[in-house]
């Protein structure tokens, strides 16, 4: 009994275990249909959604192509009045050179009647010229058979006194004339520069006075001159020079007077071609590390000079000085290539008399570094170089070379011939310099001889290099009064007579000296 209720049980969970496995099958069944279903219905949606969208992406396109040619049209008709207008002012202006045209022409035959009645009555006048030159003759033979004096004595006399009584005058109130003269000095300065830099020759000005920078592009132009130049006038500001931007094809030009100015500009320029970035800000940060750049490159050509020289112990503020010399020319000779020169040869002489030679080089190197300031202190530049040394705690002999280089103060020393000597040699060189030796003598003997042959000189030097004459007469020939006559009739001469470099200066001296033996 247990054994039949045991099997029925076994078969009744069976039956159940069955039932259940059967009825969880369907259920999967159902569910699979149930996500086929919604799947499908998800891809429907998702296609009438894309369908929509494409449908809108189109309905733009057409909205933005209808406005491109709405756009277009739009601009067309504007370019068509702007022609239209442009028509209508050619044909104005056509109108208008017809009506000058023919106003000229009604000129012209105008101009043509009146020439021929000019032409008539000059030659109505000649003919009245010729009747009274006629009777001016018969009159001037009746005064001289009344005189007793042929006309050329009478003419001769006549002017002689006049010539007298005009030179009499002019020295009495030529110092009024110079007082007045020199009221207006500083604006007869300022056109005396203006006409010599128009006169200086183009090749020289466009060697010495502007720099020429290659661009990658053209468009690069339009970089540096920025939005409304603002680019441009920053470096213009920044740097104090002139940047030329014209049709030369890649390539800039800056102009400068001031070689060290250019330089800055040249190096900053080339610094914000090469970085790209080029703005107001960028320009101030490039230009400031460009003048450290060219400073030290200053100090490093002073140092460079000095050790090849072979000199030591100069103070810091002359080696920049001296390194400044590098962008400075004196008749397209290189000052600073000038000075090393100029010290090398008077080491030379000095070992040759004995003398201190590194001491001779010394003054020699610095003979110059007043040329360095001629921009910012007027004066000599041999009494500017004497001032800076000494402040700079050269010694007195060096001192004295550097002022005495060029005569304006007396020599103490045998130091200062030498430096004027070895100047004089450097500068003399073949093709140092574009004015030879042999024309710089020539010019002041012709000095010398046009003082001379003035009546009343005794003596006469050109001195500081032809920059100055002297001239001494004797003090009974010539008196006060007509030694301010005399400098300006030499001084005349020499405008007339020669060509110079820069201004000479004439300075008549009259000295009386009186004698007397105590017994």
């Amino acid at each position: 009994m247990a054994l039949i209720t045991a099997i029925l049980g076994f078969i009744v969970g069976g039956a159940v275990f069955f039932i259940w496995g059967i009825t969880k099958q369907r259920k999967d069944a159902v569910n699979l249909e149930a996500a086929r279903a919604q799947a499908e219905e998800i891809a429907k949606e998702a296609q009438t959604r894309s369908q929509l969208v494409v449908k809108e992406a189109e309905l733009k396109a057409k909205d933005m192509v209808v406005g491109a040619k709405a756009d277009a049209e739009r601009e067309m008709r504007d370019r068509r009045r702007e022609i239209a207008a442009i028509e209508q002012k050619l044909e104005a202006r056509e109108e208008t050179f017809e009506k000058r045209q023919e106003a000229f022409e009604r000129r012209e035959a105008d101009l043509n009647r009146r020439d021929q009645s000019l032409r008539s009555r000059e030659k109505s006048l000649t003919d009245k010229e010729e009747v009274l030159q006629a009777h001016i003759d018969e009159a001037r033979t009746k005064l001289e058979a009344v005189a007793g004096l042929t006309r050329e004595e009478a003419k001769r006399s006549l002017m002689d006194e006049m010539i007298g009584q005009a030179r009499t005058d002019a020295a009495k109130h030529i110092r009024i004339v110079e007082e007045e003269a020199r009221e207006e000095a500083d604006r007869r300065a300022k056109r005396v520069v203006a006409i010599a830099i128009e006169r200086l020759a183009g090749e020289f000005v466009a060697e010495r006075t502007v720099s020429v920078i290659a661009l990658p592009n053209d468009e690069m132009k339009g970089r540096i001159i920025g939005r409304e130049g603002r680019n441009i006038r920053a470096i213009e500001a920044a740097t104090g020079v002139d940047i030329i931007i014209d049709d030369t094809p890649e390539a800039v030009v800056i102009s400068c007077h001031n070689p060290i100015r250019r330089e800055i500009a040249r190096v900053a320029l080339m610094q914000l071609i090469s970085d790209g970035r080029i703005h107001p800000g960028r320009i101030e940060e490039v230009v400031r590390k460009a003048e450290q750049q060219v400073e030290e490159s200053i100090r490093e050509a002073g140092q460079r000079a000095i050790i090849e020289v072979g000199v030591h112990g100069i103070h810091p503020e002359l080696v920049k000085l001296l390194g400044m010399l590098k962008y400075r020319y004196s008749y397209a000779q290189n000052v600073l290539m000038h000075s090393i020169e100029a010290a090398f040869i008077c080491g030379a002489m000095a070992a040759e008399l004995g003398l201190n030679e590194k001491q001779a080089r010394r003054a020699a190197l610095l003979h110059d570094i007043g040329k360095a300031l001629t921009h910012e202190v007027e004066g000599s530049h041999a009494l500017i170089g004497g001032e800076i040394a000494r402040k700079y705690g050269e010694s007195a002999k060096i001192v004295n070379a550097i002022a005495a280089h060029h005569e304006e103060v007396k020599a103490e020393t045998i130091l200062a011939p030498l430096v004027d000597a070895a100047d004089a040699l450097s500068g003399a060189r073949p093709g140092a310099r574009r004015e030879v030796l042999e024309s710089y003598v020539k010019r002041l003997e012709d000095l010398e001889t046009i003082a001379k042959s003035f009546k009343g000189v005794e003596k006469c030097f050109a001195v500081q290099a032809g920059r100055e004459m002297r001239v001494i007469v004797e003090p009974s020939q010539i008196s006060d009064e007509d030694t301010s006559m005399l400098a300006r009739d030499v001084a005349r001469k020499i405008e007339t007579d020669m060509t110079y470099p820069g201004q000479i200066r004439v300075t008549v001296i009259r000295e009386t000296r009186a004698t007397e033996l105590a017994k």
